[in-house]
């Protein structure tokens, strides 16, 4: 007959040692598909300024100018067109922002910070090209060379130019926005953690005695 074994006795000698890496191994892989992701994310999205920059060089409002065969004018010193174009590239931004942050979203809806970096860098590469692209596709930059060219009391127009550099900023504005607001509202939710109960129930209030 043997003496009963305390809770201490009952332990095992030599517990198991946690994995010294904390399951790094598994980190490596995650870590890389995000960083694949993220990187596919930026080129994509920074692809499409491409595509705003032929918008915006087709749609943006051209600036008229005439010369007098010594000097070269406004033909209407009254025009908006200058203006026009600095707000067609930013409405057109804010839409190629949503639309990007959308499509980014529906592709990889579990998220990750490396994917929103991804989005964000690759919607400010976006405007930097469309900038770049609508203004080398537009009206020639050496205004006097187009003047003689064109002849005296002749129209022709003024170089594309974006005068308000922070329309570059709508579209990573607006695809920042888009996707948070996605992420917010169709985004995959934590789980909830599962409640015990320990049988622990409040205490009596003073004077109630069982009865005897």
């Amino acid at each position: 007959m043997t003496a009963p074994l305390s809770p201490h006795d009952q332990q095992p000698p030599n517990p198991p040692i946690p994995d010294a890496d904390g399951g790094g191994a598994d980190e490596q892989p995650r870590l890389g598909r995000e960083l694949r992701d993220a990187a596919i994310a930026a080129v994509a999205v920074a692809v499409c300024g491409v595509v705003l920059g032929l918008l915006w060089e087709q749609l943006a409002p051209q600036v008229p100018l005439i010369s007098d065969g010594s000097a070269v004018y406004l033909k209407n010193s009254e025009g908006e067109q200058a203006v026009g174009a600095d707000g067609w590239f930013a409405l057109m931004g804010l839409g190629f922002g949503v639309l990007t942050a959308a499509a980014v979203f529906w592709w990889r809806r579990a998220g990750g910070i490396a994917v929103v970096i991804g989005l964000a860098v690759g919607a400010v590469l976006g405007s930097l090209i469309a900038w770049r692209l609508g203004v080398a596709l537009g009206p020639t930059q050496n205004v006097v060379a187009h003047a003689k060219a064109v002849g005296p009391n002749k129209v022709f127009y003024a170089p594309l130019e974006l005068r308000a550099k922070g329309a570059l900023l709508a579209w990573p504005v607006a695809a920042m926005a888009t996707l948070l607001a996605l992420t917010s509202a169709f985004g995959p939710r934590d789980p909830q953690p599962p409640q015990h109960w320990d049988g622990w129930s409040a205490p009596k209030p003073p004077g109630d005695t069982p009865d005897q």
